[in-house]
Parts: C-alpha cells; sequence; structure tokens
C-alpha cells in the first residue's frame, strides 16, 4: 500500500517540533536537572554545577572521620559553548576500587575523555580513588553519559544527597572564624565543613576556551574540626615553579603533601594539582597554608 504523503508545511513542522523536543532549551539547565534529578547551581563563570557528596562512604585516616564536604564530594560543572545546544563538562567523581573501571567504560563509551585517575589522599580506610573527566558536545547527551557513569557507583543522587549534617556548634564557628582570620580570606559553609577557593591570577584555558575557577581550576581548602583540632584536606594549582615553594611551606607547618599530579591535558598554562593533608591546631595549619599560598600567584580576597 501506498502511503500517504503529508503537506509540505505540515511535515515541516513537525520536523521542526521533534528536533526542538530533543535538544536541551539554549538558555537553561532544565533538561539537565531532570536527568539527574535535582538542581544544579549556578556559578560565577556562567557555570551550572552538580557536587554528590559520597555520604553513603565512612571513610577515615587514622582518628579522624573525613566529612564528605571535605574531601569526598564528586562534581561536574556544565559551561555552555557554541550555539548554546553545546555544552563543555569539566568535573571528578569519588569511587570505590571496584567502582573505577565500570565508571571509566561508561564515560568511554559515552565521548568523554578521561584526565586523570588517582589519589587524593593518603592512608584513608576505605581505599579511596578519584576519576577527572572531560565532556564536549551536546547537552543532553553530556549529561546522560554522566549519569550512566553514576548509576555504576553508589554514590548518593536524590536533591537530598547533598550535606545534610546540622551546622556549626559556637565553638567550631570561633574556630573556623580564628582561620578565616588568619587567611585574610572568607569561607563557605558545606555542613560542619569550612570551605575556600583560592582562583589564580591568571586565565586557564583548555583548547582555547577559558575554564573559570569555578570548574575546579580554583585552589580547594577545606577544614573540619577534630577536637580542638583541625583537619584539612584540598588542593593548590600550581604552575611548575610554584610546586616545590608550596611543599616547603606546607612540611614546615606538619602539613603533608599527598599527591602531585596533572587534572587536565591540553591545559594553558601547563599546571599540577597538589594534593595535601594535616591535623593540628588551628593556629599552626592556618598559618602554613597562609604561607603556603602566599608562594601562589592568586587572585587578591
Amino acid at each position: 500500500m501506498k502511503r500517504a504523503s503529508l503537506p509540505v508545511g505540515l511535515a515541516i513542522l513537525l520536523s521542526l517540533s521533534t528536533a526542538a523536543g530533543a535538544q536541551s532549551p539554549a538558555g537553561g539547565w532544565e533538561t539537565v536537572d531532570k536527568i539527574f534529578g535535582r538542581s544544579g547551581k549556578e556559578q560565577p563563570g556562567d557555570v551550572h554545577k552538580f557536587s554528590w557528596p559520597r555520604s553513603d562512604l565512612h571513610v577515615r585516616i587514622g582518628d579522624v572521620r573525613v566529612e564528605p564536604a571535605l574531601g569526598l564530594g564528586s562534581w561536574a560543572a556544565f559551561k555552555k559553548t557554541g550555539t548554546g545546544q553545546d555544552a563543555m563538562a569539566m568535573g571528578d567523581l569519588v569511587l570505590l576500587g571496584p567502582e573505577v573501571a565500570p565508571v571509566v567504560g561508561a564515560l568511554e563509551d559515552g565521548g568523554f575523555e578521561v584526565l586523570a585517575i588517582h589519589n587524593h589522599l593518603l592512608e584513608e580506610t576505605p581505599r579511596v580513588m578519584y576519576v577527572h573527566f572531560h565532556g564536549r558536545g551536546d547537552t543532553v547527551a553530556i549529561a546522560k553519559t554522566l549519569k550512566a557513569a553514576l548509576d555504576r557507583t553508589k554514590t548518593p543522587l536524590g536533591a537530598s544527597s547533598g550535606n545534610t549534617a546540622a551546622g556549626p556548634t559556637a565553638q567550631q564557628e570561633k574556630i573556623f572564624q580564628q582561620i578565616q582570620d588568619i587567611l585574610g580570606r572568607k569561607g563557605s559553609m558545606a555542613g560542619v565543613v569550612l570551605q575556600f577557593g583560592v582562583p589564580r591570577a591568571d586565565t586557564i584555558q583548555d583548547s582555547g576556551m577559558e575554564v573559570p575557577p569555578s570548574m575546579g581550576m580554583a585552589t580547594a581548602i577545606n577544614f573540619e574540626t577534630v577536637e580542638g583540632r583541625v583537619a584539612t584536606t584540598g588542593d593548590f594549582v600550581l604552575i611548575a615553579d610554584e610546586v616545590n615553594p608550596v611543599i616547603r611551606e606546607l612540611r614546615a607547618h606538619g602539613i603533608d603533601a599527598t599527591a602531585l599530579h596533572s587534572h587536565m591535558l591540553r591545559e594553558t598554562p601547563r599546571l599540577f594539582f597538589l594534593h595535601f593533608w594535616g591535623v593540628g591546631s588551628p593556629e599552626k595549619i592556618a598559618a602554613g597554608l597562609k604561607a603556603a599560598l602566599a608562594k601562589v600567584a592568586s587572585k587578591t580576597p
């Protein structure tokens, strides 16, 4: 039987409608939010960011229980490119050993680049690995690939999977204020963890596209209290000549360098990410981090 053809005008309208329905809205992130089942947060540089703390993990280093917001946060940052239907996504996923291969497979199958697979901490129990990734192309396709990778882990993904810990006590607030006074910077709270992001003074590019600090290009410094002490971890974003001066300042103040590696493949300038871990008095730890920051070309507060 010969199939009846549609009028030309109606066929064009149906075609346009179908194409529009398959794409993410050019001006918003509603479709991406729907894929992840939660709303991302708007960040400086027109970045839409999702955070998935590994609240399912109970990680310890010595006598310190590592809060998810301290150093166990998976995240992804999206930034629109071109006409707005395409995007770039960067981030890293916090994984247990058996989760690494399935996640890498899902990312590769979806056309992502895996940028790094490595540790950030030392002597933690259970052992935790970090997979850094980069995706570029159709916004919806990128989001679906990342969701498929997350589905191969036990990462809590719901809207309530964020930092659910109660806020800091009066004593913790006093300690955190002391740290901010020493650093001369104002941090932000994620549950009971004080967080700082310190952007570099120079512009960072990847394959000719600017990468804002909110896409993982800012030095991250996090604190949690451990009775009268503080535990700190994070990573410095450094050029080559800054690496060893920063390590020396950290060591002089009892803070260990725990990893030194790349998080990207084609960045300009060439960057190195130095991870650290320290436990001690708020005064000593904050002073050490302030001294280390003085060796880095950072933006002023």
